[in-house]
């Protein structure tokens, strides 16, 4: 249990330290953000801030996350060490951090808001997920158990298994679509990073419940036969203290964006431990503001493309209220309340099946 806490800490400590000098060399190299032309007027006063700031997300969070593992082995020589569960998620992360990094990085060079071509971006999208989705159904442990069964799940597998290349798809369909859906919140200063500290602590107290009743240690009827539910709650938790420390400096007005460097990788994470902790239906709740606000766009692109009208003044939904008058601060502050009321939904759902009856 002490490793959630360490992992969170020094994930944190580390990001701290090297977020000044990240802004410091993104603007020597002028590596700032492009903003659109068609965007709000407000924005105009963020061009050429840095962007990719999703570089200390993912490098603090890795260095937390094995941080951990190295101090418990140095103070309890016999601690288990990271697990498989817990790498596949840290491979998805990085592995979409990439893609984005790629994505941030044309961006800059050629001075556009527009980086790699969607199909480029879908390619990159799909190696990566594939690779998680296959791989998270080899790998088990002592009891038989795999990081992921190719079942679909809400509070845990339910129906018959599915073939693993339906899984597959059902698992790269989710990961494109919840990376894209933090993107597109990736919007204003500080609202997708918020958006995402809350979907973690989720996850933390998803991943701590299902250690005190796995099936290894807990056999009964509501067990669960979750592989590695410590470590993933280790993997929540150092992505999360870099979330805290990337949000001091993206808070309005922000010192630094994280770039789809970090909206892709933390897409892919929250998806990663969705599927890992056998919650892929509950997702729609945990991240309930990313849903709401990539379902914005999908209203008002089919409204368009039907009717010639838009429902919303501007897509996503977000920019929609920043164009009704309301104060950048008021709309993510608000958003924020929304996620929370999302993700305490969510747990509360997760922990009804466990109230007397």
């Amino acid at each position: 249990m002490i490793g959630i806490s360490i992992a969170a800490a020094l994930s944190l400590i580390i990001s701290m330290a090297l977020m000044p000098p990240l802004i410091k060399l993104l603007y020597r190299f002028k590596f700032g953000q492009e903003v659109r032309d068609d965007g709000p007027e407000g924005h105009k006063t963020k061009q050429g801030t840095p962007t990719m700031g999703g570089i200390v997300i993912i490098l603090g969070a890795v260095l937390g996350y094995f941080g951990s593992h190295l101090v418990l082995w140095l103070v309890q020589p016999g601690a288990t060490g990271p697990t498989a569960s817990g790498l596949l998620v840290m491979f998805l992360f990085v592995g979409m951090g990439c893609v984005g990094f790629l994505d941030d990085f044309i961006k800059i060079y050629k001075r556009r808001s527009l980086g790699l071509r969607s199909g480029a971006k879908m390619v990159g999208q799909a190696v990566v997920g594939v690779g998680f989705a296959y791989g998270v159904t080899q790998f088990p442990n002592g009891y038989g158990y795999t990081p992921a069964a190719p079942s679909l799940s809400l509070l845990r597998d339910f129906g018959p298994p599915l073939m693993i290349g339906l899984f597959v798809l059902w698992a790269l369909f989710l990961i494109v679509g919840f990376s894209n859906a933090v993107n597109l919140t990736d919007g204003l200063d500080g609202l997708a990073t918020g958006a995402t500290i809350l979907s973690l602590v989720a996850y933390v107290i998803i991943g701590n419940w299902q250690l005190r009743q796995s099936c290894v240690a807990y056999l009964s009827n509501s067990c669960y036969t979750v592989r590695d539910p410590l470590d993933l709650a280790v993997v929540a938790s150092a992505v999360l203290g870099s979330c805290i420390a990337f949000l001091w400096f993206n808070a309005p007005p922000a010192k630094i964006f994280m770039g789809d460097t970090g909206s892709l990788a933390l897409g892919g994470l929250i998806v990663g431990l969705a599927i890992t902790t056998r919650t892929q239906l509950l997702l729609l709740l945990i991240g309930g503001l990313f849903v709401v606000i990539t379902l914005s766009v999908m209203i008002q692109i089919t409204s368009f493309r039907l009717t010639g009208k838009r429902v919303f003044r501007m897509a996503p939904l977000q920019h929609h209220f920043e164009l009704k008058g309301w104060a950048e601060q008021t709309i993510v502050i608000r958003f924020w309340i929304i996620q929370g009321l999302f993700v305490a939904i969510a747990i509360g759902l997760f922990y009804l099946e466990w109230m007397p009856r």
